[in-house]
Parts: structure tokens; sequence; C-alpha cells
């Protein structure tokens, strides 16, 4: 059990083989700070390689629904593998330290929150991360994919483009936007569960129930979408045109995805552990700004635990 005191209160906080859902925000507002101030040349190519990932895994989650016979007596069956398969994506992304543009809504929002970053900053990563989650999208899917010679198999084709009619044709634009925030909301569920681990394997299942969850429902993430729907257009989709993709594909997706992610979660959790809270230490350190401002304001919080004890003091040292 550890103990964070200062001049006004006390907050218990127990430690374990998991942060606490307050260390957790900390930290993910701490590396939406860092991600915001990466050189924005290195934010794109970390975006790239996000995107490549997750059209990996979404090509892989095809390739584990093309079983004709189960798809016909078990579909249930089918849908539960291939979606049971699909949260390594996250997990790939999250452990490799790539940017995707929908786990940046709730990083970089809540440092924004927090007042590390401004908000024109966090508009410029959420930026960056969409178009380069969309290269490397297009990047798998056109050369590895279409000019590699994967999924030409009629049948394989033939999945393609039901996927991709049933998921641009078939809704309406506001049950995608709708989907969209349910979709996110889940992603950055996953990206908070993960954090929260302090071990790989405990991140790797943080992660993987809630993307499972999304996957199974068939909610709309907008840089799967870049994977998907050009891919379906690259099979000559019935229906299917670049510009039904940007009014339906895109932009839905896109807003849908930044209110489930930056506002289902990241303004929640925000509100609900760090808004009007004293200053969180991560395993005994300060963020450096919030130790200055409570050296400054004659404040001397002190971190305990079973094994050490780290005073601002100490830690200035």
């Amino acid at each position: 059990m550890s103990r964070i005191q200062n001049q006004q209160n006390t907050v218990w906080i127990r430690n374990g083989n998991a942060y606490s859902p307050i260390e957790t925000i900390e930290i993910i507002g701490r590396l939406g700070t860092f991600k915001a101030n990466m050189f924005p040349v290195k934010v794109f190519c970390s975006a790239v390689s996000a995107g490549c990932i997750a059209a990996f895994a979404s090509g892989a989650t095809l390739v584990a629904s093309n079983i004709p016979w189960m798809a016909e007596n078990t579909p249930g069956l089918v849908k539960t593998l291939s979606s049971i398969l699909f949260p390594c994506a996250l997990v790939m992304i999250f452990m490799s330290g790539a940017d995707l543009f929908t786990g940046s809504t709730m990083l970089t929002g809540v440092a924004c929150l927090q007042g590390r970053i401004p908000w024109h900053k966090m508009l410029l990563h959420w930026f960056i991360c969409f178009w380069g989650n969309f290269a490397g999208c297009l990047f798998v899917m056109a050369v590895i994919f279409g000019y590699g010679g994967l999924f030409t198999d009629p049948a394989q084709v033939k999945l393609i483009q039901s996927v991709v009619y049933a998921k641009q044709v078939v809704p309406e634009w506001h049950q995608i936007f709708i989907r969209a925030i349910g979709c996110n909301w889940l992603v950055c569920l996953a990206a908070y569960l993960g954090m929260a681990g302090r071990d790989l394997m405990s991140r790797a299942m943080g992660m993987w129930w809630p993307v499972f969850c999304f996957a199974i429902l068939g909610l709309d993430h907008v840089v799967v979408n870049m994977f998907y729907i050009p891919f379906g257009i690259w099979h000559h989709t019935p229906g299917v045109t670049v510009g039904l993709y940007i009014w339906k594909g895109i932009i839905p997706a896109l807003l849908g995805n930044i209110i489930g992610g930056g506002g289902f979660c990241g303004m929640y959790y925000y509100f609900m552990y760090l808004h009007n809270q004293d200053p969180v230490p991560i395993d005994g350190i300060y963020f450096p700004a919030d130790l200055a401002k409570l050296e400054e304001g004659g404040a001397l919080p002190q971190y305990e635990s079973d094994e050490y004890v780290v005073t601002t003091q100490e830690q200035k040292k």
C-alpha cells in the first residue's frame, strides 16, 4: 500500500502487479506529452508503421474468416476466431511504440487536459498520425497484398467484397458515426488497461479483450477502414467508390473515433482521477512540472511504500 500525502489530504494507492487507475491515467498523460513533442517526421514514420501493422492484422483476419465449410455451417464460430485474432494488431502497435491515430485521441487529449501540451500540438499529432496510418495501410494493401498476389482466390475476393459492402454500403452515415464512438471507446479502454500492466503478458491481456469486443461487434475503426475499404475498391466491390469511402468511411468514423477515444475514455478518466487532484507519482517519481509547482507552493509531498520512501527533495537530487 502506498501513500501520497501533502498539506491538504492523503490518497492511498495499492501497489501490486498493476498500476492503479489513477497511476494509469497519469502514465497516459505523460506518454501523450512525450509523443506530442516528438519530431514530426518521427511521428509520421511511427504512424506509417502502425498503419502497416493494422493492415497486416486485418489481412490475417480475412484469412481466418475464409473457411467455407465453417462459414456456411458455423458462421458465429468463424467470426469469433477472427475476432480473437485481431487484437494482435493493437498489442504489436503499442508494444512497438508506434503511433495510432485512434490511440492518440486519448493520449494527447489527456496531456492537453493536464495543460502539459497546447491544443495545437495535440491536433498536429492527430493530423500526422492520421495520414501516416493511411499511408501505411495503403502500402500494405496495394504493394504487399495487391501486387504481391495475395487474396486472388475467387472465394477470398468474394469475402472481401461482402465484408466491404456490409461495412460501407449497407449502414447509414449516422450508424457508422455511432458505431465509431463505441469502437474507439473500446480501443482506448484497451490501451488504458494495457498501460496498467507492469509486464508484457499483463499488458497484452489487458488490451486483448476490449479489442475482441469491438471486432466481434463489427464496429467502425477509421484506421482499419483505411485497409478494408480501399482493398474492396481494389477488388471492384459493387457500389463502393472513392467518393463514398470519403463520405461514409472516413468522415463519420473519424468524428466518432475522436468522441469515443477522447471523450468517453480520455476526458472521463481524467475527470475521475486527475481533475482537482494532487500530482501523482509513478514509481515514486513526479512529473517534472508537477514537482516544480509543488516546491514553489511550499508543499512537500512524499510517496511511501513498503520498500522505499521518495520525497521531493530526494527526487530533485
